[in-house]
């Protein structure tokens, strides 16, 4: 191993036990169903289930190794915040202050920033694998300032295996001394043929959404939230990824106003996804008005797990969340959490097969 090596090796670990805290990987299982999570930005590393053949396959893009997150440029798996997707100029106005973020894409802020929630340690509060619904508890406390962001916020995102083959994710806030805007988002890339099956463009998506807000060149809202009938956008009927890149050749990075998002204490039916070569489909709930449709666009060389090269298209991300840029668009709903006030943001994964026909 050469000088360079060390040296690396050596920063990585030092940055393990940041606050006493080291990297870990953790298990989360229950019958054929496991997932595997490291404290570095809370985040899903693998997501193992079976095929209608009963063939186990790991559908989460991500690497081998809870070290390799450390570097990592994608948002592999990551819980990403304090404010997920882009706000524009990287600055807001609250109560009368004007906050200066900071910018980690072009004059942008993205997902909090260079050190958002997604690229920092976080402490594991409670872990039990062996209980009847196994889970595991992230937190996080995020102080005054952090990336421009005012105000003491503590943060936690719980992972859960309940019933057959579901996981639930609760990812919450409560915000201390001073108002501030809190968007978490889970961004996890999926590939239901298997991590290293390909590209996803035989996956078929449906988004329970009729409206987007569109973006402008920065991929900034423009504070219109527009139809999608008539457009390539159109997911309300399941679409396979490919039919849709056709018209769309730049692939998805876009923000669907779901239908129906009228509480945030309901779950709602968000998507579906289905792969027809191993009969896996998996549904998402949540309580969020909004989810960011994303089909892995920029992903180029990235050696993965087993040393798989992930390429364009490689997963799609679907991320509940709030509208991105809210808080520069009061038309859009509010993300400002008040002192004293909780955030709570609920996702529920469902996965089950279907019955293959043999060629």
């Amino acid at each position: 191993m050469g000088k360079i090596s060390v040296m690396l090796c050596f920063l990585l670990v030092s940055l393990a036990l940041v606050n006493g805290n080291k990297i870990g990987v953790f298990e989360l299982k229950k019958g054929d169903f496991s997932i595997k999570l490291t404290n570095w930005g809370a985040s899903i590393m693998s997501i193992v289930v079976p095929d209608s053949y009963g063939k186990l396959a790991d559908i989460a893009l991500g690497y081998d190794s809870a070290l390799s997150y450390v570097d990592d440029k994608t948002n592999f798996g990551r819980t990403v915040g304090r404010v997920a997707n882009r706000i524009g100029g990287a600055k807001f106005t609250l109560n009368g202050a004007t906050y200066k973020l900071n910018a980690n894409d072009g004059n942008n802020t993205l997902h909090g920033g260079a050190k958002g929630f997604g690229n920092l340690l976080w402490k594991v509060q409670s872990h039990k694998p062996d209980a009847k619904s196994p889970y595991i508890t992230f937190a996080y406390d995020s102080y005054d300032g952090e990336q421009g962001f005012p105000g003491k916020v503590l943060v936690s995102v719980t992972y859960m295996i309940i019933g057959s083959n579901k996981l639930l994710v609760h990812m919450k806030a409560k915000a201390i001394n001073k108002a501030t805007p809190v968007n978490l988002a889970h961004h996890t890339y999926f590939n239901l043929g298997g991590h290293n099956s390909g590209d996803i463009k035989s996956n078929k998506v449906q988004i329970f959404a009729s409206h987007i807000t569109p973006t402008d060149s920065s991929l900034i809202p423009t504070g219109i939230i527009s139809p999608v009938k008539g457009t390539p956008f159109d997911f309300l009927t399941p679409q396979t990824v490919g039919s849709k890149l056709k018209d769309l050749p730049g692939g998805f990075d876009i923000n669907y106003a779901l239908d129906g998002a009228t509480s945030s204490k309901k779950l709602k039916k968000t998507a579906i996804v289905s792969e027809s070569k191993s009969g896996r489909t998996m549904e998402l709930w949540s309580n969020q008005p909004g989810v960011q449709f994303y089909t892995a666009n920029t992903l180029a060389n990235v050696k993965g797990k087993g040393g798989y090269v992930y390429g364009n298209y490689a997963g799609l991300c679907l991320e509940t969340q709030a509208f991105p840029d809210a808080v520069n668009h009061p038309n859009f709903p509010s993300v400002i959490v008040n002192p004293g006030q909780d955030y709570s943001h609920l996702m529920l994964f469902r996965f089950t097969t279907k019955n293959v026909r043999k060629m």
